[in-house]
């Protein structure tokens, strides 16, 4: 019987491969699922940014605006920097009878037609260089286009934020870029939204029966009427608008440095309050948005310089108040000799 010639030894496949340093061949059977965290997590991410941005729209729609930079014919040209006009009017659109009784701001009939109770310039430098808050006293006499001189605070009343604006460029030749203001209200509900602020009152303390301020001398928490009550005080000091625009300054800077401060960023409870009720009690330009805000609170939470225009104490300014604007209107910043405080 013929024999069969011996056949080559040949190797397994896999063991072949494996031998010549190829990858294994997975052995035969249902393919192994890939984990799906990835994807997951990828989706809660987008769910997340998608929140955040519906959120940020939902409050930027939440302020109130107006034409305030409207142009007219011969406006002053931009000026480096950046610069914000703040302004607290005496408005009481909103309060109910007992909200007036409670702020102490009376009612709409007995102060007709709108007015402003604090008027601020905040100059942002385009480099580097600490931020300038200006306080311009309401009783200052400036030329109100179309109206002859009168008080500053009467071009609100007159010709409401527009006109306050071209009045204040004109004064000053600085260009004003962005506009925020908050009536009685709504300042009261920003403060109570943070759980009050802590400021620290002179001796011998304050009693004044029109704005409603009634304080012991010493460190204590304002709430939100409180706060509105200090800051519009200016009956029981002898300089009048001199010591009330300081304390303005000095409430904005720690009313500012609680609302962003970590203990209210990190609690939800007080961050989310402050967002809507901050957001809802603002009046803007028409072309600004919550983005401006914010870039206006950073300005403000670094070095800054606050004072007042240089004037007489009464309703005039000095001559040394064009040196002064011209400083701000070639973003410089404003000599020492010229600032009535840096605090």
């Amino acid at each position: 019987m013929p024999t069969q010639a011996p056949q080559p030894y040949q190797e397994p496949q896999n063991e072949a491969r494996q031998g010549r340093g190829g990858p294994p061949v997975p052995p035969q059977g249902r393919p192994r699922r890939r984990p799906r965290w990835g994807r997951r997590i990828g989706i809660l991410l987008l769910v997340l940014v998608l929140a955040l941005v519906g959120f940020t729209f939902y409050l930027d729609s939440n302020l109130k605006r107006t034409d305030a930079l409207a142009s007219y014919s011969g406006r002053v040209a931009d000026t480096p920097g950046t610069n914000w006009l703040l302004v607290g009017s005496d408005s009481r659109v909103g309060l109910t009878p007992a909200q007036e009784k409670e702020l102490s701001t009376g009612t709409a009939q007995d102060a007709a037609g709108s007015r402003t109770d604090t008027i601020m310039m905040l100059h942002i430098p385009s480099g580097s260089g600490d931020s300038t808050l200006v306080s311009i006293p309401r009783d200052s006499e400036l030329a109100i286009p179309g109206h002859g001189k009168d008080k500053v605070n009467a071009a609100f009343g007159l010709g409401g934020a527009p006109l306050l604006v071209q009045t204040l460029e004109q004064a000053t030749k600085v260009h004003i870029d962005h506009y925020a203001e908050i009536g009685f209200g709504g300042f009261a509900n920003l403060v109570d939204a943070v759980g009050g602020v802590n400021i620290c009152i002179d001796p011998p303390g304050m009693n004044d029966p029109y704005s409603g301020a009634h304080f012991a001398p010493g460190c204590q928490d304002l709430s939100g009427s409180q706060a509105l009550a200090y800051v519009r005080d200016r009956h029981d000091f002898p300089d009048s608008d001199v010591t009330r625009v300081k304390h303005q300054r000095q409430f904005l800077s720690a009313l500012l440095a609680k609302s962003s401060s970590l203990g209210t960023l990190l609690n939800p409870f007080t961050l989310f309050p402050l967002l809507t009720s901050g957001t809802a009690s603002f009046t803007v330009d028409s072309g600004d948005h919550l983005w401006n805000l914010a870039s206006l609170g950073w300005a403000m939470r670094g070095g800054l310089v606050t004072t007042t225009v240089p004037f007489d104490g009464g309703s005039h300014w000095t001559a040394n108040a064009p040196r002064f604007w011209a400083a701000l209107a070639a973003d410089q910043q404003v000599p020492t000799d010229l600032l009535t405080t840096t605090k």
